[in-house]
């Protein structure tokens, strides 16, 4: 069967959040184009449908650009003018405006207030509609080749058009035929996930949370923030930080390090020495039964039989064995051996370089006419709705550069 032929003003390669943000936009603008979205799987904005255990994390209350580039360990320096124009108040405005009010959570998450990510879903489709924008599922892009205009042919169509965007996520596909376009590609390194533990003795602790301070010192890595024992090992912010800021060195050690725990936060080792030696002086207390701070009881038993102080008082320690169980409480060291994709949110460091992007409009500087937006570029940022932030930017700057050529 000879293959069907569109000629269309503008083809997105994606529908996920970027593409619809970017048609959305685009259509809103200037009715006079013909857009369509193309996307390889039978559905489109599964990433949506995922996020947030369902509920869709849309943005982040934090409202000031500089603050908040500072969540994006790929993307910080790029982000910060693009932020300037569309950020965190204008994406609750947009979605305000087409029918979608969202809440902030205690953490700073933002959420519709349905708590359902099918109301983003809907709002976009329902646009979709409205604008006539041509959505396409099952269309598997096999090349892109520039000529007078751009042609993208599938498994079963060619497309023309004049301006083209790519916002296929971390599609190994699309990322090759970038690189027929002369653009560089960053490999792909997980970014968001947990950190795996052989020790028994720690894994059942699981569900134990708390303020910690972490460190990879091999690494040059820290982290601070909620930290949460698993069955598997350690995960919380502070430790999916740490695995976005070091996506890369994470990757080339091969998961296997040594991660050095400050169970108090931060209390240096010297001080909390200090601490345990004005305790000995004042307390004839049973250690096992005198937490210190609010460390969690089963987290102290574990931390006093590691110490082998369960029978001891404060009032038996030597100076020695005072020094080493501050070493435990501010120092501990685990060997980790592997990762766990945080939930179903897998996010990857990775994609077209930086250097190859102007972002006053998210165009290409190898190609005319070709615009990127979301995870595509080697952009990515810690848990929190930082990355769907990025795509609603990056959406609404081609929507704008593109309405406007």
């Amino acid at each position: 069967m000879a293959p069907h032929h569109t000629n269309t003003d503008v083809i997105i390669v994606g529908g996920g959040a970027a593409g619809f943000f970017t048609a959305i936009n685009l259509a809103e603008q200037r009715p006079d184009l013909s857009i369509t979205i193309l996307e390889r799987g039978k559905d489109v904005l599964q990433k949506v449908r995922i996020s947030g255990g369902g509920r869709c994390n849309v943005t982040h209350a934090e409202f000031d650009p500089r603050p908040l580039t500072g969540n994006y360990p790929r993307g910080e320096k790029e982000l910060l003018g693009p932020f300037h124009k569309f950020m965190t108040g204008d994406t609750i405005e947009w979605f305000s405006n087409h029918g979608v009010e969202l809440k902030i959570e205690d953490d700073g998450r933002m959420f519709p207030i349905t708590d359902s990510s099918q109301t983003i879903i809907d709002c976009f489709l329902k646009l979709t509609e409205k604008y006539n924008i041509d959505v396409q599922t099952s269309q598997n892009v096999a090349s892109i080749e520039r000529g007078d205009q751009w042609k993208v042919v599938t498994k079963t169509d060619e497309f023309a058009c004049d301006h083209l965007v790519v916002t296929a996520g971390s599609s190994p596909k699309i990322w090759e035929l970038m690189k027929t376009l002369n653009h560089t590609i960053a490999d792909a390194v997980p970014s968001l996930f947990t950190f795996n533990i052989v020790d028994k003795a720690i894994t059942e602790l699981a569900g134990i949370a708390l303020e910690a301070r972490v460190e990879i010192p091999q690494l040059k890595l820290e982290s601070q923030g909620p930290l949460l024992i698993t069955h598997w090992g350690f995960s919380g912010p502070a430790i999916l930080k740490m695995s976005a800021w070091g996506a890369v060195e994470l990757n080339s050690s091969g998961y296997k390090f040594d991660l050095v725990i400050n169970w108090l936060n931060h209390l240096s080792t010297d001080d909390c020495y200090e601490m345990l030696l004005a305790k000995r002086d004042d307390s004839k207390k049973q250690i096992s039964n005198d937490r210190l701070y609010e460390i969690p009881k089963r987290l102290w038993s574990y931390l006093v039989e590691a110490a082998e102080l369960q029978d001891k008082t404060w009032q038996d320690c030597s100076n020695q064995t005072l020094k080493d169980l501050s070493s435990l409480l501010t120092a501990s060291v685990f060997k980790i051996d592997g990762k766990s994709t945080f939930k179903e949110e897998f996010v990857t460091a990775g994609g077209i370089d930086l250097k190859e992007v102007d972002f006053r409009t998210f165009a290409s500087r190898k190609q005319e006419n070709l615009y990127f937006a979301g995870e595509i570029l080697n952009i990515d940022a810690i848990t929190g709705g930082f990355n769907f932030q990025n795509a609603w930017t990056g959406g609404w700057m081609v929507a704008q550069a593109i309405a406007q050529s």
